[in-house]
């Protein structure tokens, strides 16, 4: 059996790391580089470094702080924010970064997750959905969650495991930022469609979530922010509660 991971995810804006519920109200929970290098020491299986405010500004991922990033950690980690291009995602890897996540940019060109999966191999492509229940249905959202589509989750999750995709970040906006757990029912059918695997995002807030999520959720990785950045929930102790309840993870 595969090993569960712990992710960490620092979502940045203006070279801060920032935290926010609901994808709003975002407030300062320190420097990237820093956290990093500690989540990297604690036992982080992966890391996540999110340019938030990249593409709504039309600009690219902070190129600088990757590199600064990448010389303190040994763990794996992956970018996004602002990434439209085979030459973006260049520029990326040979700054440090061992995969990128492509949101909006994936929706609009789709072409371009076949591109990076020919080019780099499926193992560099992460593809982040962000979703939010509307009427019933789980509809997929752009530009930090500020702009609605008319794509489903679910039929588009299966299109980009289709196209090459090598993993799923499936954030629920409804969940996002009040630790009331994730969104399990979504996470289930999701693994079921796909057999690529799928990071759960958006709404830890204690241990048990955690174990929900890959018990409930069927869940490959669980992602988080504040409940680590504010020392809410400790690495070491996450993963021993989750080897004592029969979850397979690095310790």
């Amino acid at each position: 059996m595969l090993a569960k991971r712990i992710i960490p995810c620092l979502d940045i804006k203006n070279g801060r790391t920032v935290k926010g519920v609901n994808f709003v109200d975002l407030r300062d929970a320190g420097d990237p580089v820093e956290l990093a290098e500690i989540y990297s020491a604690e036992g982080a299986d992966e890391l996540v470094f999110l340019d938030i405010s990249a593409t709504e500004e039309r600009r690219k991922t902070l190129v600088n702080m990757v590199r600064s990033v990448a010389e303190k950690i040994n763990i794996p980690f992956t970018v996004g924010g602002g990434i439209s291009s085979v030459e973006d995602v260049d520029v990326l890897l040979n700054n440090g970064a061992d995969k990128v996540s492509i949101n909006s940019s994936a929706v609009k060109n789709p072409q371009l997750i076949n591109d990076l999966a020919q080019k780099f191999g499926s193992q560099c492509v992460v593809v982040a959905i962000d979703a939010k229940q509307i009427d019933g249905q789980w509809i997929v959202h752009l530009v930090g969650g500020k702009v609605p589509t008319e794509l489903n989750l679910f039929d588009w999750a299966v299109e980009v495991a289709e196209r090459g995709a090598g993993e799923i970040l499936f954030t629920s906006m409804d969940n996002d930022g009040t630790k009331n757990g994730f969104a399990n029912e979504a996470l289930a059918k999701l693994s079921e469609l796909v057999n690529i695997p799928i990071i759960a995002s958006g709404g830890a807030g204690n241990i048990q979530h955690f174990v929900d999520s890959f018990k409930e959720g069927k869940a490959d990785a669980a992602l988080a922010a504040s409940v680590f950045h504010f020392k809410e929930i400790e690495i070491k102790a996450l993963k021993q509660e989750l080897r004592d309840n029969g979850i397979e993870v690095r310790l």
